[in-house]
């Protein structure tokens, strides 16, 4: 249709740009990750994630009320447990005196309106670094969905707005659905990592709580392959992701995020819940490191990222880049 048709008009300058543009962001589009230790006054940069810290919950309540100021309306929070809390049978993770039961009072109780979603998953209170309870050199499904029920029912309790299963059962949707209903917490919402795969990008992550599988006198396995999905598929991302939403699920999750936006959006078109993305440790780590050498503009290929994965269809993106992404925007 040229010359009757000139793409190049809508691009003329920022203003005609900001008008047509298809795609926002605001800071309440992010969730921010945070990590939690014991102790008080305790604050340790993760090396491999600079910006990031493993904070006792006294300074993780001042950092929850800065990002809150800044317009960011949810946090997912795991904690880093002491090695002679762990087990096989990951008991800690419903102590109801717990470092996560802990902060999440700590947090609701000075920021009530701030969305609480703490991990489920045994894998920081796993003496094999397992998501799960190991018998017989595997993870066991329906034993490790039992304990997770009672995590979940402790994690209301204690206040927790939505709960966050991470671990990738069989199954584990439905019964922490029915165990909050049967607990009285018919309110209280499951964000479920639906899609979440068997990642090199995890690394970071893992160096913050210490849970990657680990070598044992007994037989566990080596990865995580048997329970997080294989990277290859498609498709499965898809069924899982169903699944989840007619299991009760609230909100379904896409893990990683940058490299798997063609998931995004085969799930974005198949359910009809939000759909939750999380920009990995990995994926933040690659940014700063290449950003720290000058190949990149950091603040311009933070944002880029995070553009590109509410376009392929987040409602709200977890990102280690929340508070710096929603301090730029504010500006």
């Amino acid at each position: 249709m040229f010359p009757l048709q000139r793409g190049r008009r809508l691009r003329t300058n920022e203003s005609i740009r900001s008008l047509v543009r298809e795609t926002t962001l605001s800071p309440s589009d992010f969730m921010f990750p945070m990590f939690i230790a014991e102790g008080e006054n305790y604050q340790v940069e993760i090396s491999s994630m600079p910006g990031i810290f493993r904070r006792s919950i006294d300074l993780t309540v001042k950092e929850v009320q800065e990002i809150y100021a800044l317009g960011i309306r949810a946090v997912n929070i795991y904690v880093k447990v002491s090695e002679d809390l762990k087990d096989n049978t990951g008991k800690e993770a419903w102590n109801p005196n717990g470092l996560m039961q802990e902060a999440i009072r700590a947090i609701k109780a000075v920021c009530p309106e701030m969305i609480v979603m703490p991990d489920v998953a045994l894998d920081p209170y796993s003496i094999y670094g397992h998501d799960g309870i190991i018998t017989n050199g595997d993870v066991e499904n329906d034993a490790t969905n039992e304990a997770l029920v009672k995590m979940a029912v402790s994690h209301a309790q204690a206040g927790a707005d939505f709960v966050a299963p991470s671990d990738m059962m069989d199954g584990r949707v439905l019964r922490l659905r029915q165990g909050l209903d049967a607990a009285g917490f018919h309110n209280v919402g499951i964000m479920s990592y639906s899609a979440k795969y068997a990642s090199a990008f995890y690394g970071p992550f893992r160096d913050a709580l210490d849970s990657a599988p680990k070598e044992s006198d007994v037989e566990v396995p080596k990865d995580k392959k048997t329970y997080q999905m294989d990277y290859a598929n498609r498709i499965e991302a898809i069924k899982e992701a169903l699944w989840d939403v007619e299991e009760g699920a609230d909100m379904v999750m896409v893990k990683p995020g940058i490299a798997y936006l063609d998931i995004v959006r085969e799930v974005k078109n198949a359910v009809n819940v939000p759909v939750t993305v999380f920009h990995v440790s990995g994926e933040y780590a690659m940014i700063k490191s290449a950003a720290e050498r000058g190949w990149l503009d950091h603040d311009q290929i933070m944002m880029e990222q995070l553009m590109c994965i509410k376009r392929a269809g987040a409602s709200l993106i977890s990102t280690y880049f929340a508070k710096e992404a929603a301090i730029f925007l504010n500006k």
